[in-house]
């Protein structure tokens, strides 16, 4: 049995989503299939006694690519952008964190010698050229250039948390550096309702344009005759015949589908990709017990604390939704319930008596966070085309150059999407 479409696009989170709307737009003729039930992938929100529960904690960069192409694509949403302050973590107490020059001269976090060193680097991040950092690590671009462990600690610091990375012996200082940069140009916006919003609004743009939308549709394998992409075979037995397809999946499933005729090569890149991990703690609570105490980043260990119900609309009046996270190394070797303990325990210092107003929690050891660390030894991630077979795209948050988190996810789909209609 065949059915005929000019365009199949597998997945529907947002690569797949925002490749639908646009090639809609283009006057292509689109099938999304996604093999959930629901739409969204990673970017779901889960609604619980009030609570809206996106997995782990999700930021939009206001600048990024994500952003951008929302903006150009008409999709209607709000959020916020977070307050800046909060707590600097270490050892095990909270000290002010440098988040302006008054933070930074009144902060114990430092010696004077470290608020001046802190002080000057803080300055010029924003601005640093890193056209020749893409090999190094960011480890060693640190111990180079950082007299002081302690703001050596604090830089890595920010950079887990605007790349969610925690590999600094891995991780491109390129990559890391350009991601910190913008953070730093117009921050970050908090979603009201979760991320969710931004994948209804998605579809709804998506179906009014035209597009197919088929939810629990498992694609088995992508269908190529005489060197060009054919069509979706899926797990029913049906063969959806289309001019072009685009996966925006996982490497993983990337891999199953296109197995029997991808480039020993290009399958060898997609294998060797390190994903980036994080243990998260979603924890849901009447009230708040400390008001006051809303975002702390702990700067000699890889944690991260934030109440994003004080930014957005996540949580009933009164109520609060707050992520705690632990960015994972590659190797991490920590077993689930000691990263939950240490979780606990940030919540402790960050919000005590939080189990007396306890309402629902929910934990992740090992949530992807995105599937594609930008590594110095690689110095980047694979392309939208599969080579060597027409017609046939990949998209992701691990495909393309631009961006990284959402951003590199949509971006990809935005540069799929052209390869596309200029392919046809």
């Amino acid at each position: 049995m065949q059915k005929t479409n000019d365009i199949i696009i597998v997945g529907g989170g947002l690569a797949g989503l925002t490749a639908a709307v646009m090639l809609a737009r283009a006057n292509r003729r689109v099938t999304l299939l996604e093999k959930a039930t629901q739409l969204g992938g990673r970017a779901m929100t889960n609604h619980e006694q009030g609570f809206a529960f996106n997995l782990g904690p999700h930021a939009l960069y206001a600048e990024g690519a994500a952003a951008r192409t929302f903006k150009e694509l008409g999709i209607q949403y709000s959020a916020h952008r977070p307050q800046i302050g909060g707590y600097a973590l270490v050892e095990g107490r909270r000290e002010t964190f440098p988040s302006g020059a008054l933070s930074l001269m009144t902060t114990g976090l430092f010696t004077a010698a470290e608020k001046f060193e802190a002080g000057q680097w803080l300055a010029k991040l924003g601005k640093l050229d890193v056209s020749d950092l893409h090999d190094v690590t960011l480890h060693d671009w640190l111990e180079s250039n950082f007299r002081h462990l302690r703001v050596r600690q604090l830089i890595q610091a920010l950079a887990r948390l605007t790349t969610y990375a925690g590999d600094a012996q891995r991780q491109s200082a390129a990559a890391a550096i350009a991601q910190m940069q913008l953070g730093i140009s117009s921050g970050v916006r908090y979603v009201d309702g979760g991320w969710q919003t931004l994948i209804d609004r998605l579809r709804e743009v998506a179906i009014k344009a035209g597009v197919t939308i088929e939810t629990g549709q498992r694609a088995q394998s992508v269908t190529v005759e005489s060197g060009r992409v054919s069509g979706v075979a899926l797990a029913d037995g049906v063969i959806r015949a289309a001019a072009a397809v685009i996966i925006a999946a996982s490497p993983t499933e990337v891999l199953a589908l296109t197995e029997s005729f991808a480039p020993a090569a290009w399958s060898q890149q997609l294998k060797e990709l390190i994903p980036v991990k994080a243990a998260c703690l979603d924890v849901a609570l009447a009230r708040l017990p400390q008001p006051d105490a809303r975002f702390g980043l702990s700067v000699d260990q890889p944690f991260y604390f934030s109440v994003h119900s004080a930014t957005a609309q996540l949580a009933p009046t009164g109520g609060a939704l707050i992520h705690v996270a632990k960015y994972l190394m590659t190797d991490e070797a920590t077993s689930p319930k000691s990263l939950e303990t240490e979780l606990e325990q940030v919540l402790d210092l960050m919000q005590p008596g939080w189990r007396k107003v306890l309402v629902k929690r929910r934990f992740m050891p090992a949530l992807t966070v995105n599937h594609a660390l930008v590594t110095a030894a690689t110095m980047g991630r694979p392309e939208v085309s599969v080579p060597s077979v027409a017609g046939l795209f990949i998209a992701g948050d691990w495909v393309g150059a631009e961006g990284q988190l959402a951003d590199v996810s949509v971006a990809s789909a935005v540069s799929a999407t052209q390869q596309v209609v200029l392919n046809q």
